[in-house]
């Protein structure tokens, strides 16, 4: 079941299988794909807190998505500011011996972040009311409403294609 899944996020992200010629993979190199995940479970227990750590739960689904994404090269990796997406990011950047960078979560999608992260493959863990957000403006389009509260295992993809098309996909793990 899990390599359908690998399978199916790789099929969403536009990876191909076969030999390219060299102007394939010049195109390739100019799709950006992101994938956007949600900080897994936080500690709820004080609502006063504005930066909670993850519950154990939390720690397990943060290992979990580095499983996940074992066979995706992340070229960047970007984490809001909070504890509790830095420590879901942390697992998959180490697995993949990436730095985290943080995203301006006042500023999602600034010229800045669409220069950096053009042509490559980006993870950006972020936040219930944030990732849909982000991609809306990726795509340039209203599709995603926020998360559930409750909804920690989604996974959306963006993708910018060469031609400038912009498709976009949510899965979940639950």
């Amino acid at each position: 079941m899990r390599h359908l899944i690998l399978l199916s996020l790789l099929i969403l992200a536009g990876c191909n299988f076969q030999q390219k010629d060299t102007s394939e993979k010049i195109k390739d190199s100019e799709v950006t794909t992101y994938y956007f995940i949600r900080h897994a479970e936080k500690d709820t227990l004080n609502p006063d807190n504005k930066d909670p750590e993850l519950t154990a739960a939390g720690v397990d689904r943060a290992q979990k998505w580095a499983e996940v994404f074992k066979d995706i090269d992340f070229d960047l990796i970007y984490s809001s500011n909070y504890k509790r997406t830095l420590n879901t990011a942390k697992p998959i950047a180490a697995s993949q011996d990436k730095e985290i960078n943080f995203f301006n979560t006042d500023k999602l999608n600034d010229e800045g972040f669409q220069q950096q992260t053009k042509g490559k493959t980006v993870l950006v863990v972020g936040h219930s009311n944030l990732n849909p957000e982000f991609v809306n403006y990726i795509i340039q389009e209203k599709k995603y409403e926020n998360l559930d509260e409750t909804e920690y295992g989604s996974l959306f993809i963006a993708v910018i294609h060469p031609d400038g098309t912009r498709t976009s996909e949510v899965l979940y793990f639950n």
